[in-house]
């Protein structure tokens, strides 16, 4: 499989240690013209409500079978917060699972990122690349967004790249010693993220994330954004192993555990 383009742009530096407010919100203007080619707004009237569905890695038997405890009904969506693919069992059937649900928005991941650069091959065929290819770099209703990674609080969303939301963790820290960008970030919109691997849902003032490490044999979880709920199934098997130091217990910082 040859190298795919994937338009994001360089990590810009921190130059404000304190919080942004993004008290005047549009998302018609929020974002750099780089990232609104790869937004997509989604109309809040059309869907009677949405499931927002963490880090799936491949996952496709837990996939099947939270989407099943969900029981979505055909207006109801379906939004993945990225890393549909790599390291898990089944990247291809994700894909094509997620892919032939018309009730289903994924977006962009770092790990197809690294698919689309050529730099990874889970098994995937030409349909599946183009398929991801597609792919927005956010997505958003009303007051919430859905990125991979996550937000830097010090900078204006306009201030962002397409690779800043997919790969955000800790931007004035390295990796996962933290301080987390979640920890910090407290205005609106309120983003539901991925990409850093928790030992439960995170929900801090302005965040929520659903990376409950589904691959590394911890369970794939979704929120309920009508009832105000997470749902969770655990996973199947260990897939990859993974040290404890990179995962993160909500407990040890300044966000609460969101019950699963």
């Amino acid at each position: 499989m040859g190298q795919r383009s994937v338009p994001v742009t360089a990590d810009q530096g921190i130059d404000m240690p304190e919080q942004t407010t993004d008290s005047d919100w549009s998302p018609e203007r929020a974002f750099s013209d780089a990232v609104e080619q790869r937004h997509h707004r989604i109309d809040a009237d059309e869907w009677q409500n949405v499931y927002v569905i963490g880090d799936i890695h491949g996952c496709l038997t837990e996939l099947k079978a939270l989407v099943e405890r969900i029981d979505p009904d055909p207006d109801e969506l379906l939004a993945f917060v990225g890393d549909l693919v790599r390291k898990g069992p089944d990247s291809a059937g994700v894909v094509e699972y997620v892919r032939d649900r018309p009730n289903a928005v994924p977006v962009l991941g770092n790990n197809e990122a690294k698919v689309l650069r050529g730099d990874a091959d889970p098994g995937l065929d030409d349909e599946h690349v183009d398929y991801l290819e597609t792919l927005p770099a956010v997505l958003s209703w009303g007051d919430h967004a859905v990125v991979h990674g996550g937000v830097d609080p010090s900078r204006p969303l306009f201030e962002h790249g397409v690779e800043d939301f997919l790969t955000m963790r800790a931007p004035l820290g390295d990796g996962y010693d933290g301080p987390f960008w979640f920890e910090q970030y407290e205005r609106t919109p309120q983003v539901f993220f991925g990409h850093t691997v928790l030992d439960a849902p995170v929900v801090g003032e302005g965040a929520i994330g659903l990376d409950t490490g589904c691959v590394y044999g911890g369970a794939l979880t979704a929120y309920d954004c009508g009832a105000d709920e997470f749902v969770s199934v655990p996973a199947r098997d260990t897939y990859q192993e993974r040290s404890r130091s990179k995962f993160v217990d909500p407990s040890e910082h300044d966000v609460d555990a969101g019950g699963q």
